[in-house]
């Protein structure tokens, strides 16, 4: 398997950046290994799912972040889960938390946003977690790319948990709209749950029809990233993308 490109600032002001979206159980697992797994991937952006987000969630959150070699950029227990990690490349333009409605005996869902830069590149990035109601989860695929649109920036990155393999309603829905990044550019291996014996692709990385999409999979393989470390982080396999980010005009 031929190595992601490393994240770097190109001479016209693009920026080549390394995106993992990982769901980890609200580190109730090996948060050693967790942390290995993040920094192995050596990511610019993190989007995460299920953060902590009840007892001194951002606590928790910020010994991940030291630990992975990153900072918080927002989530965690006030967008419901999602949150966002990001790499000191990064220069922060806004963030936003967004809870979503809630349907009356199900979880709180919400979004983590941003806008940030790198070198010369503007982007507006989402994480979620979707429903495990089809219908319900249909509603919140409206709703980020609704979000994804009001960032107002003309490249997004969006990633998460969809509950939802690729030939799903939602999943095809996101995917009409942005890049699908592992059907793109495949890079590693596809499936990324349950870590055991992974046999669905239910976690995805989407990008804007301006982003370059380099390669995206789950980094099996990947220097540094053991399956013992894998298996042993969190309930899902992370997902890893390298995308060319244009200069903004």
């Amino acid at each position: 398997m031929a190595p992601l490109p490393m994240p770097s600032t190109e001479p016209d002001g693009s920026a080549v950046l390394r995106v993992l979206s990982y769901n980890i159980r609200s580190m109730r697992d090996d948060t050693a290994a967790l942390a290995r797994v993040i920094t192995a991937c050596a990511p610019d952006l993190v989007l995460l799912q299920e953060a902590p987000r009840f007892f001194r969630w951002r606590k928790k959150l910020a010994r991940l972040a030291s630990a992975s070699g990153l900072v918080i950029l927002s989530g965690g227990g006030t967008a419901a889960g999602p949150a966002l990690l990001c790499s000191l490349r990064a220069t922060v333009e806004r963030t936003e938390d967004v809870l979503l409605p809630l349907t009356p005996g199900e979880h709180r869902r919400g979004l983590a946003t941003a806008v940030v830069r790198f070198g010369g590149a503007r982007l507006g990035v989402v994480s979620c977690h979707l429903s495990l109601r089809r219908e319900e989860r249909y509603e919140q695929g409206g709703m980020l790319l609704d979000r994804l649109a009001a960032l107002g920036t003309e490249h997004v990155v969006a990633g998460g948990d969809l509950n939802e393999r690729p030939d799903g309603p939602t999943f095809r829905r996101l995917a009409d709209s942005l890049q699908d990044c592992w059907a793109t550019a495949p890079w590693g291996a596809e499936h990324t749950f349950p870590p055991a014996d992974p046999c669905r692709r239910i976690d995805a990385v989407f990008a804007g029809k301006g982003v370059e999409v380099l390669g995206c999979g789950v980094p099996l393989g990947h220097p540094g990233v053991t399956g013992r470390d894998l298996r042993a982080a969190t309930d899902h396999l992370p997902v890893l993308a390298a995308l060319r980010v244009p200069a903004a005009v």
